[in-house]
């Protein structure tokens, strides 16, 4: 007799998702009342740049990066930043805010005539560097957190930080795999606006 997967509600506590390592950040505050959170918006990062695999993303969102241990560290002293997401170079996957809370990686953003995107966002960090291809565990993993949220969340759309906020961010970049995404999901090509309209 096959076992069926359970029911992918059960995967979620108070927006926390059981399948991920839960970092808790303090960077995050309340969503407007009523709002409807129907955006996943995908992030690059890596700390000091193109270096993959240590703690530092989770000390950065977390306020206890050792400012000192690098010289780009120096650039983002005092930011408080958080993603609800962060999914590492092996697959690994952690978050660090509720998803019913609302997490600070947008920053000025748009999407669809719709400003101040962290209100309806969730934002998920790529363990990566812009214009470096992301591993395909990555990917795998992503897929598998998208449906899961689109279970429980009326996730309309998936965008880039770069499609929300262009000419001041550029992630993920061009090396990321957004057909290959689609294709993975089996969503319409509609889900995946790249650019604010």
């Amino acid at each position: 007799m096959a076992v069926s997967e359970p029911p992918r509600n059960v995967l979620w506590h108070e927006g926390w998702y059981r399948l991920a390592r839960a970092v808790p950040s303090p960077n995050h505050g309340l969503r407007p009342p009523g709002q409807v959170i129907d955006l996943v918006i995908l992030h690059s990062i890596s700390l000091p740049p193109g270096r993959y695999g240590g703690d530092e993303i989770e000390r950065f969102f977390t306020n206890t990066l050792d400012w000192a241990a690098h010289p780009y560290f120096e650039t983002l002293r005092g930011l408080e930043v958080s993603a609800h997401f962060v999914v590492q170079r092996d697959g690994g996957l952690l978050q660090f805010v509720s998803c019913e809370r609302r997490a600070w990686h947008a920053g000025r953003s748009s999407f669809q005539g719709r400003d101040n995107c962290n209100d309806f966002s969730i934002g998920i960090e790529l363990e990566g560097l812009e214009g470096e291809a992301f591993a395909p565990i990555q990917y795998r993993t992503l897929v598998t957190l998208l449906r899961d949220l689109r279970a429980i969340y009326p996730v309309a759309h998936v965008t880039g930080h770069e499609h929300v906020a262009p000419g001041r961010k550029s992630d993920p970049g061009p090396a990321f795999d957004w057909a290959g995404l689609q294709a993975a999901l089996g969503w319409p090509a509609v889900c995946f606006a790249l650019s604010p309209t």
